[in-house]
């Protein structure tokens, strides 16, 4: 007998069970428990699914219980084993059409298979664990599938909308549109319009009671009021029929051509789960939105995922239920109604099935119409102007739109393939297509490379190099993120050659690079003192001991990515650096970039490159880093002639010893002596003579995220910045008030004559979430009666009477974010109360703007007036916007 076996004694009263010793001992049995934020969150996701998934099933031609079939085993096989917890799976608006086909051409028990053996095809998929490769599809190619198959329902249920029947071809409904207006159906019409005039209008109930009802789903809300409205009306019209579920046909044996049958179960397995990946990455979005749900929920494993979904098909196709994906608006809705687990999904599959055994004869009464009109309004929703607005300005126009035609003229799989071989294209052009021009100015060539510089472009750039004169000035700008052996090697022998015979080089750009990077430096010739172009190379760094920035490969960048420099190199036994240390200069391509691209040094130029007067045209143009993960090779290149440190030896040394952050402060400060004083001590001068004359007061928060010079692009001179915590402004005559933001505001518009203020907010202020999250009472501490000045935001929030302030195209990601756009608002109230300020407003000499920076996004916000009753307006200030 093993030893490990426990024996029983003769003296036991009773025979005991126990557990292996070497094994862990059971954990004690747990009751299952339901959240009630699960509860309310899937009676939510079930109001919004049952009328869709019958509009759906509809749509598709399928039998209508087929919708219920893939909607309850959506939530409960997908919730249970999916890895997205959050996402709600089901019968999906972007299937439709390949399903419709599908039953068209085999029948909807071959239907019904395919869709068994698309989910085997997903498991395999999730099983080599491909999931993330499926994010690599061009989000162009993905909105342009979605765009097409909108476009596709929108057009079919438009035909039952006005009372009549679809065709199976968009063409066919595009033809015989015309006749079917000329015959319309005043019923289905009617019941048509209330559906989307509901669907419309729901959303947008004002004040508070509006913001009560706006819980109930508008889609629920539609559908019920067309319901009753057609039954109370006594209008006769086709409604829903649901047969008994015992004559309802499961799946059967595949019936059609191979190739046929493949290239079907191919494009249901891409499209469903390509809408899962990108659902599930979008539900993770949203729930990095809410911060106390983060910490309850994993992110999405997204080889589960599409395991689960796998699964959700086999089960669905094998009981005749539709395909099945992740639904984005079942999602959304799901993890904004508070669910904070996979129950309330699972939970939703139950409600569809308790409604589908036991409320048969509501659901007969509901119009065909109806849902038509429901199914319209997706596919309408489905051509998204925000997305078309993306592509575009990603300049992937031709993409989304070969992929919107391909998929609804020739179908979803001929579609997708059309937009990556566009997409293919695209990106090899881009490559390709470089434009070199070459031209003078005061003595000076310049020759300006606009694109990537590959071996294609050699041809061009030797023919252009070779116009320029021998011993002249030139300016190589390079304005791209990639160079090739090739055209480093062209440039290389060039620039040696032209040296050579008494000429300089010097190469600016995004990708500019200095002698110590590639061995394309400025020129030696004597000319290259009369050399100043705008975007001048930087003045190698010393590498020697004494210098403060010796063994430094930082980025000028870097400090605002909180990087902390390497340590200084080890010093040799005498006190000078080791030999292993020395950084040599790379004279041999090798020492380029891995992928073949060439090391940079960029100048760094005062917070943002552009600076008032005679320095903001020579900065305008300073390089844009592209890559922070570049590293740069600095050496001892200090010549005769050349500028030496402004920190000496001994302060530097002294730096050195001071701790991390004082070494990171005496660098950051030679770089500026070294790179950005050159740029504009003329216009720093200048301003010491003139004295300061800002155009605008700038008041924002101490976060060290917000570069004030930055955002604006302003530089020395432009603003007149005020920054505190919170973004406050204490209204005027305050007990204990405070008198530095009194005295700026009153120096700012009586002496110095600003003729604007402007108040800027951000995103994930901690001021606001202090402000939010503080209790009454307690220890009054400095921040606490500082943060004081923002209890009139708070209240203002809290004022039913009062809209809230809003951004542009989407509500506030959540109470936070909702604070600091109404501190905005409420500080410059607080401005208007000040005397100077008022007064100048009354004379028309200042104006007053409010301001939102979202930190993450890198976008701002400008407060606009939209009108009566809507409250106001963060506009979105985009790329275009700048040249009005």
């Amino acid at each position: 007998m093993s030893a490990c076996v426990p024996t029983r004694t003769s003296d036991s009263p009773h025979t005991e069970r126990v557990h292996p010793p070497h094994s862990p001992p059971r954990a004690p049995h747990r009751r299952f428990r339901v959240a009630g934020a699960d509860v309310s969150a899937s009676i939510a996701v079930f109001l919004i699914a049952l009328p869709l998934s019958l509009g759906i099933a509809l749509a598709t031609g399928a039998p209508l219980q087929a919708g219920l079939v893939a909607a309850a085993v959506g939530g409960l096989v997908a919730g249970r084993l999916g890895g997205s917890p959050l996402q709600v799976s089901g019968p999906a608006a972007g299937l439709t059409v390949v399903t419709a086909d599908l039953i068209h051409r085999y029948g909807w028990r071959t239907t019904c298979a395919i869709t068994v053996l698309a989910g085997l095809v997903q498991l395999g998929l999730g099983c080599l664990r491909v999931a993330r490769s499926a994010l690599a599809v061009s989000p162009a190619i993905v909105h342009g599938m979605l765009a097409g198959i909108g476009v596709t329902i929108a057009v079919a249920q438009m035909h039952i909308v006005l009372g009549g029947s679809p065709q199976s071809a968009v063409l066919d409904n595009l033809r015989s549109l015309p006749a079917q207006l000329a015959d319309l159906h005043p019923a289905a019409v009617a019941v048509s319009a209330l559906t989307l005039i509901l669907l419309l209008l729901w959303p947008r109930l004002p004040g508070r009671t509006g913001r009560l009802l706006r819980k109930v789903p508008a889609a629920l809300v539609a559908v019920t009021g067309a319901t009753a409205t057609a039954v109370f009306a006594g209008l006769t019209q086709p409604r829903v029929e649901l047969p008994s579920w015992s004559s309802h046909a499961l799946a059967g044996l595949p019936e059609g051509p191979v190739l046929g049958l493949v290239a079907a179960v191919l494009t249901v397995t891409l499209v469903c789960s390509v809408q899962s990946l990108l659902g599930a990455v979008a539900v993770d979005k949203l729930i990095a939105a809410r911060p106390g749900l983060t910490a309850q929920v994993n992110r999405s494993d997204l080889d589960r995922e599409l395991l689960g979904q796998g699964a959700t098909n086999v089960v669905s196709g094998a009981l005749g239920g539709l395909p099945v994906a992740g639904v984005a608006v079942r999602s959304a809705a799901n993890v904004q109604a508070g669910a904070v687990s996979r129950n309330s999904t699972m939970l939703h599959g139950v409600l569809v099935v308790v409604a589908a055994l036991l409320m048969v004869p509501v659901l007969e009464l509901i119009p065909l119409a109806s849902l038509a009109a429901l199914v319209m309004a997706v596919g309408i929703q489905m051509v998204s102007l925000h997305h078309i607005r993306t592509v575009t300005r990603h300049r992937e126009v031709p993409v989304y739109a070969i992929t919107t035609l391909g998929v609804v003229f020739l179908g979803v799989l001929e579609g997708v393939t059309l937009g990556i071989a566009v997409a293919v294209a695209v990106s090899m052009h881009r490559l390709a297509r470089t434009r070199i021009t070459h031209d003078e100015k005061e003595g000076v060539h310049h020759v300006h490379v606009r694109g990537q510089l590959t071996f294609l472009a050699v041809p061009r750039l030797s023919r252009a190099l070779h116009h320029v004169p021998h011993g002249s000035c030139v300016v190589v700008e390079l304005d791209g993120s990639f160079m090739d052996h090739a055209a480093y090697e062209t440039l290389q022998d060039w620039q040696r050659t032209h040296t050579a015979q008494g000429g300089s080089v010097e190469l600016t750009g995004r990708r500019a690079a200095t002698e110590t990077d590639t061995g394309i430096g400025s020129g030696s010739g004597s000319g290259s003192e009369g050399v100043v172009p705008a975007s001048s190379t930087v003045q190698p760094v010393n590498g020697t001991a004494d210098s403060p920035l010796a063994g430094c490969r930082c980025r000028p960048w870097t400090p605002w990515r909180n990087h902390q420099c390497d340590a200084p190199p080890p010093e040799a036994p005498h006190g000078g650096p080791a030999a292993e240390h020395r950084a040599e200069p790379p004279n041999d391509p090798s020492d380029a970039e891995p992928d073949g691209r060439t090391s940079a040094v960029l100048p760094q130029v005062a917070e943002s490159a552009v600076a008032s007067g005679p320095a903001r045209s020579a900065a305008a143009s300073a390089p844009e880093p592209t890559e922070p993960s570049e590293r740069v090779r600095q050496t001892d290149a200090t010549g005769p002639g050349e500028r030496t440190e402004s920190i000496g030896a001994a302060s530097a040394a002294a730096a050195t010893g001071s701790g991390p952050s004082g070494r990171q402060l005496v660098r950051g400060i030679s770089a500026f002596q070294r790179n950005t004083a050159p740029l504009v001590r003329g216009e720093l001068a200048r301003l010491a003579r003139e004295g300061q004359q800002p155009s605008q007061l700038f008041l924002t928060c101490a976060d060290s995220r917000l570069v004030t010079s930055m955002i604006t692009s302003s530089g020395p001179g432009d603003l007149f910045v005020v920054r505190n915590v919170g973004n406050l402004v204490p209204p005027p005559g305050e007990e204990s008030g405070d008198d530095s933001v009194a005295a700026a505001i009153e120096y700012a518009v009586d002496v110095l004559k600003v003729r604007s203020i402007t108040v800027c907010g951000h995103s994930g202020c901690g001021a606001m979430q202090a402000l939010f999250d503080a209790e009454p009472g307690g220890v009054q501490t400095p921040l606490k009666r500082w943060l004081r000045h923002g209890l009139p935001s708070l209240e203002r929030m809290a004022d039913p009477g009062r809209p809230w302030a809003r951004l542009a195209g989407r509500a506030a990601a959540d109470a936070v974010e909702q604070l600091c756009l109404t501190n905005v608002v409420e500080q410059l109230d607080h401005l208007r109360a000040y005397a100077s300020v008022s007064r100048a407003l009354r004379a028309g000499e200042l104006e007053l703007h409010g301001m939102f920076f979202h930190v993450g996004e890198a976008q701002a916000y400008l407060l606009s007036e939209a009108g009566e009753g809507r409250g106001e307006v963060f506009d979105h200030v985009g790329v275009a916007d700048l040249s009005a």
